[in-house]
């Protein structure tokens, strides 16, 4: 009897060896890729794991590589929206950078239309009675970098962002309030 015990829990052992290998394997196979073909840009583990920011990255690498570099180095891309919908008349990027003694959050507000048009972007870090930075005017390319950092990591992560663009009328066609990281 002992030694039936016995077979049958080498036996479990090595069921459970076997399949540990390929489940790990099937694991790594499901983990997106954080690296943006054709940049330097890295996504960050929320970005990776965020379909439409993907899809954002893979159809324009030149317009993420180039709104990364604004915002400064050891930034990974964090999430990429077109507003205020499929119409696209411009796209919001958000990066974070997670390092030793540096943390940050850093947006930009991209204008997709062919003409120049007021356009507003906020950070405000989630402090209560802080400081928000802004930049606000009538841009034909972006408006922004915007970023808030800080040596602790505190106040960075759930950060809201603004962006409003007006239409010469001043009529808001795009006015969309979130979280600057992924985390609503």
């Amino acid at each position: 009897m002992r030694k039936l015990i016995r077979s049958v829990a080498v036996g479990a052992s090595l069921a459970v060896s076997v399949l540990s290998a390929p489940q790990a394997i099937a694991q790594e196979a499901r983990t997106p890729e954080r690296h943006i073909a054709g940049t330097d840009v890295r996504l960050s583990p929320n970005g990776a794991r965020d379909a439409r920011t993907r899809a954002i990255a893979e159809a324009d690498p030149a317009t993420v590589s180039a709104t990364a570099t604004l915002c400064g180095t050891g930034y990974e891309l964090e999430f990429a929206e077109q507003l205020p919908d499929s119409r696209r008349y411009g796209t919001l990027f958000t990066y974070v950078k997670s390092s030793v003694g540096a943390f940050g959050v850093c947006a930009l507000f991209d204008n997709n239309t062919s003409s120049a048009k007021h356009m507003k972007l906020k950070l405000c870090p989630n402090k209560a009675g802080a400081a928000c930075p802004t930049d606000e005017g009538t841009y034909s390319q972006y408006a922004g970098p915007v970023k808030y950092e800080n040596s602790n990591g505190l106040y960075v992560m759930c950060s809201p962002v603004t962006a409003i663009m007006w239409d010469a009328g001043g009529t808001a066609i795009i006015d969309r309030v979130r979280s600057a990281t992924l985390c609503d």
